[in-house]
């Protein structure tokens, strides 16, 4: 780790009263919060992307639509 974001990194946990750890804890769990939408969109992309998947199920598709209801949008 760069000795500025070190730094940078000690300075925010003591003004923040908790430890590094408890900061570097809060700084991942932010992070894996944040890119966990990422890593959803990407797994689905790549089930969708595959050639021979060959679409929605039709049973799955009926049953996400009975899901929605019957509202207007």
């Amino acid at each position: 780790m760069p000795d500025k974001l070190f730094e940078a990194a000690e300075d925010l946990a003591r003004r923040l009263g908790i430890s590094r750890s408890q900061l570097y804890q809060r700084a991942v769990e932010y992070y894996l919060r944040t890119q966990g939408h990422d890593i959803i969109r990407e797994s689905l992309d790549e089930l969708y992307d595959k050639e021979d998947a060959g679409g929605i199920d039709p049973a799955i598709e009926y049953l996400q639509g009975m899901s929605v209801g019957e509202d207007d949008w």
